[in-house]
């Protein structure tokens, strides 16, 4: 099982600054940040921008990897997306993650663009949008035609330091989702049920995240791909709750996910206040005792970088 934690774009530099650099200080083998203008609970609070922030926190780091959880096609174009994946992968040293989603409308789509979409135009927009994501990132001059993207002789150099791109991991828990993930992700992303925002705890949430797995492994099987191949993230906090209450309830939720096959469990940075409160010390007793083995724990040091969709350093399995 591989660890992982978001980290709200709501502080100052300053400030998070300490957070970026203690997330790999404490063992987590990812950290990430939501691609968002603004955000449902938070609409009124600070909130700062992803890919800044992300370039920022490269720079005060070394092992740790670093995602955007998740960019959507909301106010995001593939030509423009793909320059900053591509320069945020070099600040980092290949230390990064482009996590994708398709949005699920709000306070964003609402100021950006407020057309009214259907979810299966909203999955036919995601659907190009990841393939032309992915010609731009893995041709050195990519082109594509079609209903929502297009694009002639675009220039992408020199390229991502990873080859034959930077991983995908691809939210999804649709079926169409789901083999979009298993063509062109390293990883898959879920929240646990979705339409939900009230936390089931998370021996509730089993069932549903079973349920998803198996739907994930014909998805992949239906695309010709080894589901093996393909890591399963799981993002708590949302809709999949207690895993964070304390040291016992992370071990046990780790245990109890890992018997399902979900290969990366990701937490949120415990907040003083709605959403995601929690005390700070539990996140650090956990990098004590889960995260570090016993030698590391006590010298400071952490494990090797690990990617999701590749060992230490190395490259994804997302073709």
């Amino acid at each position: 099982m591989r660890h992982g934690v978001v980290i709200l774009p709501e502080r100052r530099w300053s400030r998070a600054r300490e957070q970026w650099v203690l997330a790999e200080r404490l063992g987590f083998d990812h950290a990430w940040t939501y691609d968002q203008l603004m955000w449902r609970w938070l609409r009124d609070e600070p909130w700062f921008a992803c890919v800044p922030t992300l370039a920022a926190a490269a720079a005060v780091t070394s092992r740790i990897t670093l995602g955007t959880m998740v960019a959507t096609p909301t106010y995001r174009h593939p030509v423009t997306l793909a320059k900053e994946v591509m320069s945020l992968e070099d600040v980092a040293g290949g230390r990064f993650v482009c996590g994708l989603g398709a949005g699920a409308g709000g306070l964003d789509d609402r100021v950006v663009d407020p057309t009214e979409r259907t979810p299966r135009q909203r999955a036919d927009r995601f659907a190009e949008f990841v393939e032309a994501l992915d010609r731009l990132l893995t041709e050195r001059t990519a082109s594509y035609a079609g209903e929502h993207y297009a694009f002639e002789d675009v220039p992408v150099n020199p390229g991502c330091l990873t080859r034959p791109r930077v991983p995908f991991a691809i939210a999804a828990t649709g079926p169409r989702g789901m083999r979009l993930a298993a063509r062109r992700a390293d990883t898959w992303v879920t929240a646990g049920p979705p339409g939900r925002f009230d936390a089931l705890p998370y021996e509730k949430a089993l069932p549903d995240i079973a349920r998803q797995l198996d739907e994930l492994d014909a998805a992949c099987e239906a695309t010709g791909r080894d589901p093996g191949t393909l890591n399963r993230l799981l993002l708590t906090g949302a809709m999949v709750g207690g895993v964070l209450d304390s040291v016992e309830s992370y071990r046990d939720a780790v245990g109890r996910f890992g018997e399902l096959g979900v290969t990366d469990l990701v937490v949120h940075w415990p907040r003083a206040s709605f959403p995601y409160q929690g005390d700070p010390r539990v996140l650090e007793a956990v990098a004590e005792e889960v995260l570090l083995p016993p030698r590391e724990a006590a010298s400071g040091t952490g494990p090797a970088p690990v990617r999701p969709g590749g060992g230490p350093g190395g490259e994804g399995e997302g073709r």
